[in-house]
């Protein structure tokens, strides 16, 4: 037996979440059982613990779209008894039981090892949101992106993405304007690095302009929407945004000029179907180029019988940094 959060539907349609003792024998099929040690707290698992957002299949339902923790058994050769794994993505926690247990059995492919240097613990503050940071650093990166360009945005910067994007980008060296509608986490961004705090307000509005002053060498954006439009037009010539999200809404009220006149590139950044080779090279990237002072200060921790107000207070966009939850707690 084991403690799992487990989301159930009623007849009329309603959902609640509860920790609850089960067995292995209701854990799915798949190559890998796993015995997680620490999850986290996503968009994404804020819907599936609440309303399912479209996202879960079936119910009743274990959420949790990543975790750590040891190989408990294995029918795959790549993963050992007693290995140090990762999971983020591939729909996991959605259509598939998730992280939100003591144990998880998932497919092979789905994990990968726990880098170098990281706990799963860390790796956990890291989880999709830090995943999904680190693969835009790099994407901006290939597409020409070096130290002393010019500053750098990252919208939502208070987030969980828009967090380890700052404290990444600024330990490669980039000089960082952080976009916040929060002005209580001014010092919380700049203790991660941030060399400017931009109040939402200043980018929030369309223009009719399609081209404003050159101000951005790069961007992360994790807003979308009306702030994403407007900050294509804000961008220097031949520079790029990274898109990993749209907490402002999915529209896009722009305009192609950014792109014919100068050279701008949008960046669709996705973790969920990553290929494994480039989930390594990121998973290595983190270790290597995220300050864990820094990761330590995103840090909130959480249990399992948390969740259910924490999934909650996500979707209304007040939970600061990276939750990490103690799954054995």
């Amino acid at each position: 037996m084991f403690r799992a959060l487990i989301v159930e539907k009623d007849e009329d349609g309603k959902t609640s979440a509860s920790v609850q003792e089960i067995g292995e024998d209701r854990l799915p099929e798949g190559e890998v059982t796993v015995a997680v040690e620490f999850s986290t707290v996503n968009y994404k698992d804020g819907l599936c613990v609440g309303p399912g957002g479209g996202l879960v299949r079936n119910y009743p339902h274990v959420p949790g779209i990543d975790f750590a923790g040891t190989v408990e058994a294995s029918d795959d050769p790549r993963h050992a008894p007693g290995d140090k794994v990762v999971l983020t993505g591939w729909r996991v926690g959605e259509a598939y039981w998730g992280g939100y247990a003591e144990k998880a059995r998932v497919k092979a492919d789905w994990l990968v090892p726990l880098p170098e240097g990281l706990t799963t613990r860390q790796a956990m503050a890291v989880g999709t949101a830090g995943f999904t940071a680190m693969l835009a650093v790099m994407a901006l990166e290939d597409h020409g992106m070096a130290p002393g360009q010019g500053e750098v945005l990252v919208t939502g910067a208070a987030g969980g993405v828009g967090s380890v994007a700052t404290a990444i980008l600024a330990n490669l060296g980039y000089e960082v304007a952080a976009v916040t509608g929060r002005p209580e986490t001014a010092d919380y961004l700049t203790g991660l690095g941030a060399s400017r705090i931009v109040p939402r307000e200043e980018l929030a509005e369309t223009v009719k302009r399609p081209l404003e002053s050159e101000t951005w060498a790069g961007c992360v954006d994790a807003v979308g929407g009306a702030m994403l439009a407007r900050v294509l037009g804000q961008m220097k010539y031949g520079a790029s945004v990274a898109a990993v999200g749209l907490a402002g809404g999915a529209g896009l009220p722009a305009t192609v000029i950014p792109f014919l006149l100068r050279g701008v590139s949008l960046l669709g950044i996705d973790s969920v179907m990553q290929p494994y080779e480039n989930r390594l090279r990121a998973w290595e990237r983190v270790a290597r180029d995220l300050p864990m002072d820094k990761l330590e200060a995103m840090i909130q921790p959480a249990g399992l019988g948390d969740l259910p107000a924490l999934g909650a207070d996500i979707l209304k966009g007040q939970v600061k940094g990276r939750v990490v939850v103690d799954v054995t707690a």
